[in-house]
């Protein structure tokens, strides 16, 4: 009788083994995939931060290049140099 309630024993001590096993497996495969997302989200995160700043730096130029632009002088200039216009007695010289 002792070796029939012993066989019982450890059946139900594999079955829980067994059934701990999985749920570790489980839980490992999910915080794999977690780190995995993590580790992705920041590289993502510093390829945007890069490309942030640099738009920013491009608006600050474009910001400067539009104040210039308001100034009629320079507007005058950078159209005499940008288009090659000119006003009646400019002499033109081209550089080859």
């Amino acid at each position: 009788m002792h070796n029939k309630k012993s066989k019982k024993e450890r059946k139900r001590l594999f079955l829980i083994t067994i059934t701990i096993v999985l749920l570790l497996v489980l839980l490992v495969g999910g915080v794999y995939n977690d780190w995995k997302q993590i580790l992705a989200n920041r590289r993502l995160e510093v390829e945007l931060t890069q490309k942030y700043e640099m738009l920013m730096d491009n608006e600050d130029k474009l910001s400067a290049e539009i104040t210039k632009l308001q100034d009629d002088s320079y507007l005058a200039r950078y159209a005499k140099e940008k288009y090659m216009l000119s006003s009646e007695g400019d002499t033109i010289i081209k550089w080859n």
